[in-house]
């Protein structure tokens, strides 16, 4: 992603409709299966940044709009089902969700209808033939018998909240109150099944799923990169049953108590939460993953990166400013960060990631620009060609770049209710 600073052309090019491309061979939608659709409404055009809000440090437009669309041709299908190329062709609603976002994001709403409708029709969670709640079913694909058909019904938070906050901004971004009214309903069921309280107290905390799955008496699993404060702020906006802003505070408890496991003060993909004590520990086995820095923890970055651009927190620049003094240094001492590295401090693998470098440039575009700068020239830049980042099936990496170059004041006219 380039040197280049913001320019008039870029923002042309946000708001440019974007054409449609479809590819792969289709597969068909789930039978019997009502889709959302959207009523029709008109499209307004509202300027998404000015050169004076934007960052020094930002690609060409070309680039973003080009990897999008790349992003586009090469893994979202003409009926809207988003494919991961690397895992057996499956679908996930982390994939669908990532869509729906970008598409808010550079304004291309014919991409977000339809990756929401494949998700409504295709990942629909029920009970004996009734759908049990608004929440998505977080894997799709190819079952033994060879059928495509859900392969796990259990929901992962973050691909919800994500999604749900592309439902609010996309409500805002055309004017389209009905995206904001499915967000409402699917807000709900998150709290219900997603949340949980500690014993005897107002704190609550979001669970990456089921509690059936994540929690065992009173220890719960937390994934420390689900956590979204920007997101619950949202969600606050919109729903006023429910007290989003108590999970601002509890992400940014959690956020720091994990971080401190750490010998040198990195975030964790995994940790455990005890109810009654509100004291964070590490995994004891590595099920479902670890509590080491890795490709989960890389979201913390961005995520608060987010929360300090679009709502001025100074928790999370604070948080930034502390818990990046690890990678800061092995940066300028070796310019360059393992992928993986473990409590105790020490690599778990040597190879490094283009996915975690473009997390890093959203967080380090905020608090050190010079070494943002030196990222995206020696890590980011040389790793794009033809639309994509290291390469053309590498889905993960393709939306956690994309997003982490995205300047946040491109969204932030559609943060605010109007």
């Amino acid at each position: 992603m380039r040197n280049a600073s913001w320019c008039l052309t870029f923002l042309l090019a946000m708001v440019t409709p974007l054409l449609v491309l479809e590819s792969c061979q289709a597969i068909p939608d789930a039978p019997g299966v009502a889709p959302f659709t959207p009523v029709p409404s008109t499209e307004v055009s509202s300027p998404i940044a000015t050169p004076t809000l934007a960052a020094k440090l930002l690609p060409p437009a070309n680039v973003m709009q080009q990897s999008w669309v790349a992003y586009r041709q090469r893994f979202i299908q003409g009926n809207g089902r988003v494919i991961d190329r690397e895992a057996e062709q499956r679908s996930t609603s982390e994939g669908q969700a990532y869509a729906m976002l970008r598409a808010v994001m550079i304004g291309d709403r014919d991409t977000f209808d339809r990756t929401l409708q494949w998700a409504e029709r295709n990942l629909q969670r029920t009970t004996n033939g009734q759908r049990s709640d608004q929440l998505w079913a977080w894997k799709w694909g190819r079952n033994a018998a060879g059928e495509w058909t859900i392969l796990d019904r259990n929901f992962a938070s973050d691909a919800d909240v994500d999604a749900i906050t592309a439902l609010i901004l996309a409500s805002r971004r055309w004017r389209h109150p009905e995206y904001q009214t499915l967000a409402r309903t699917k807000l709900h069921d998150l709290w219900q099944r997603s949340t949980v309280t500690r014993v005897n107290q107002k704190s609550r905390y979001l669970l990456p799923g089921p509690a059936s799955v994540f929690q065992t008496k009173t220890v719960v699993q937390i994934n420390p990169s689900y956590l979204a404060p920007y997101a619950f702020r949202l969600f606050a906006q919109v729903d006023r049953d429910h007290n989003w802003f108590s999970l601002v505070d509890s992400s940014y408890q959690i956020l720091q108590q994990a971080s401190s496991l750490s010998t040198v003060k990195l975030p964790n993909d995994w940790v455990l939460l005890n109810l009654t004590t509100g004291k964070v520990q590490p995994l004891r086995v590595a099920n479902p993953g670890t509590s080491d820095y890795g490709f989960d923890a890389y979201r913390i970055w961005w995520r608060l990166s987010l929360d300090a651009a679009w709502f001025k927190e100074p928790r999370a620049r604070q948080y930034l400013q502390t818990y990046l003094v690890h990678l800061r240094q092995l940066w300028r001492s070796q310019q360059k960060i393992p992928a993986r590295i473990n409590l105790q401090g020490k690599p778990v693998f040597a190879y490094e990631a283009t996915s975690q470098y473009g997390m890093l440039y959203a967080a380090l575009r905020l608090v050190d620009p010079a070494t943002a700068r030196q990222i995206e020239q020696q890590k980011l830049t040389p790793q794009y060609r033809n639309g994509f980042w290291d390469n053309d099936s590498a889905y993960y990496t393709q939306n956690l770049v994309w997003l982490g170059l995205l300047p946040p004041a491109t969204v932030a006219p559609f943060v605010k209710p109007q």
